[in-house]
């Protein structure tokens, strides 16, 4: 009798995971949009706002802060540099990013079941970044701890929702600043082998970040993109050094970067949607074509944050249909 229990129990733990595996749902790495998007404008504004963000480029220009090498590329690629504040001749920042950057690229996960198709047709889904704050109902609402961060990344490997791990997706304060990238990164490599974004607040990190990845690679990154990480503007029309070192370390290990202007319209924009439009898309044409001249062919991504002001208060005023407008015009 004992003999036969132990055969029927025998591999019950790899049995039920097995069975488990078998009837797990099967979910797609990403999605493919078949719906085409809804354009708000036509053509003649979207041409409108196209001339006037090369206006901007060509008459205003863009300061590059405290990066000597940045000047040096966009000089030798045609720009007009003045000290820091850097003027691009009509049409050039487009040109560049046209004739280099692809038009879609694979992000390469652990799990290569996982990898997902930035670009086209095709939509990411990732969690929050940058959240200063987490909550839940045993402790409510605090500062985040690296246990957090690493509770965070379990989630959304869990979720078949999420295409992705994401970045900061909290800020782990109990770990010092000067080190905290290194446990974050880590984080995504253990907890999950869905893609996942580096570090970005300091050249360094950025060296970092990529070192890590080639760890959790195998030790050979071969020239994959791993990474897609967020480079954002100060916003209005600047560049400061920490993310243009940041930036410079992943085009160069050919991992790919969202060039993202920061605004808050009335305050680093002009407040209407069409001149915040025209402002952002000359901040993140600059900023692709920094890119392209750091390695052409780099992956690059189009990004925006762009939120508005209360004229009345000066206070943020986030989700508004002002914001969504800005956001949509510049997708299309």
């Amino acid at each position: 009798m004992p003999e036969e229990r132990r055969g029927r129990r025998s591999g019950g733990r790899a049995g039920r995971a097995a069975g488990r595996a078998a009837n797990a749902p099967t979910t797609p790495p990403f999605l493919a949009r078949t719906i085409p998007p809804y354009e708000i404008v036509g053509p003649e504004a979207l041409e409108v706002i196209e001339h006037n963000a090369d206006t901007i480029l060509e008459e205003v220009g863009v300061d590059f802060r405290n990066h000597p090498r940045s000047l040096e590329l966009l000089r030798e690629a045609g720009c007009d540099v003045d000290g820091e504040r850097v003027r691009f001749p009509r049409g050039l920042a487009r040109s560049i990013v046209r004739e280099h950057a692809p038009r879609q690229y694979t992000q390469h996960a652990r799990n290569p079941a996982r990898s997902v198709e930035i670009g086209g047709d095709n939509t990411v889904f990732a969690p929050n970044y940058g959240s200063p704050f987490v909550f839940d109902l045993d402790r409510g609402r605090r500062y985040a701890s690296i246990e957090d961060f690493r509770n965070i990344v379990k989630l959304a490997y869990l979720s078949p929702h999420l295409h992705h791990s994401g970045g900061t997706v909290c800020e782990p304060v109990d770990i010092a600043v000067n080190k905290r990238h290194l446990d974050m990164v880590y984080a995504h490599l253990r907890y999950s082998d869905k893609p996942f974004m580096g570090s970005v607040t300091a050249a360094e990190n950025a060296i970092d970040s990529v070192e890590l990845a080639r760890i959790g690679f195998g030790g050979d990154l071969a020239d994959r993109t791993v990474m897609t990480s967020l480079i954002n503007a100060s916003s209005p029309l600047r560049w400061d050094a920490t993310m243009l070192g940041a930036a410079t370390v992943y085009a160069e290990a050919n991992q790919a970067a969202i060039l993202s202007p920061f605004i808050l319209a009335g305050a680093m924009s002009p407040v209407t949607v069409a001149g915040l439009a025209a402002q952002a898309l000359a901040e993140a044409l600059s900023g692709m074509a920094y890119y392209q001249l750091v390695r052409p062919g780099a992956p690059v991504v189009f990004g925006t944050f762009a939120s508005s002001m209360s004229m009345a208060t000066g206070a943020p005023t986030f989700g508004t249909p002002e914001a969504g407008q800005a956001i949509h015009v510049m997708a299309g």
